[in-house]
């Protein structure tokens, strides 16, 4: 895991607390984890855990995984400025060699990390009991990654739009966050975060929304499709024990 500057050590998808505020901002670390070194890694992530929890640093971070292991680092942003606040100058000066042997375990792990910026689109988000990023008892995550040109902005709003107009005539179970893509992303994208318990839960709540959604769904998710230069999707966990808050 890198610190960039003294600034951040950043986050994923889905931050802890609730929020409503209709530009919320997310700055989002990824480590490409080495197969043979996810045990490492996670090993040195929860000593790094450890070591904030004694030195108390002010910039906390919700942790994900995926199934193709990248390890995602989530927080809030209010603003780009934030990107330059040394957050851990007091810590890594208090642990001196300790600091710089922990990111050095952490650079055996991985070949690659990136950092961008996601921002959450309340009028595309699917959220009837109201707007939060974490709910109770509901770990696991669907991530659909829908990729436009720029050429195609307007109609995949449009579309995306016209798909969560379906899911509230039809009083859909299946909630959903939508994200856009920013600051530090080569490819413009909607990200789609779907909640679960688990793996099969998901399956279920997918099986039953497209039984209750019907030949409309077909209808308005291909409008979405006809307008995608690409999509992805990957599933994984939320990991509270990888995550931080400040005291």
């Amino acid at each position: 895991m890198k610190i960039l500057k003294p600034t951040v050590l950043v986050v994923v998808l889905l931050c802890f607390i609730n929020t409503s505020l209709a530009q919320q901002r997310y700055q989002i670390h990824v480590d490409n984890v080495k197969p043979a070194m996810v045990k490492e890694y996670e090993k040195t992530a929860k000593k790094f855990v450890e070591a904030c929890e004694k030195y108390n640093p002010q910039g906390p971070w919700i942790t994900a995984s995926s199934d193709n292991l990248k390890y995602m680092y989530i927080s809030p942003m209010d603003n780009f400025a934030e990107l330059d606040k040394p957050l851990y100058t007091d810590m890594a000066k208090e642990m001196g060699d300790d600091w710089s042997n922990l990111f050095m375990s952490f650079d055996k792990c991985y070949d690659s990390h990136t950092d961008f910026v996601i921002t959450l689109v309340n009028n595309l988000s699917y959220m009837p009991e109201g707007m939060s990023q974490m709910q109770e008892g509901q770990n696991y995550r669907k991530w659909y990654y829908l990729y436009y040109t720029p050429e195609n902005s307007q109609k995949m709003f449009e579309a995306m739009k016209g798909v969560k107009e379906v899911f509230v005539s039809k009083n859909s179970k299946e909630y959903y966050r939508i994200y856009r893509s920013g600051f530090g992303c080569p490819e413009n994208f909607y990200l789609v975060a779907v909640s679960a318990k688990d793996e099969l839960d998901a399956a279920m709540t997918s099986k039953a929304n497209d039984e209750l959604l019907g030949d409309e769904w077909k209808e308005v998710f291909g409008k979405v499709m006809d307008v995608a230069s690409r999509f992805d999707q990957i599933s994984g966990w939320m990991r509270p024990e990888l995550s931080y808050s400040p005291k």
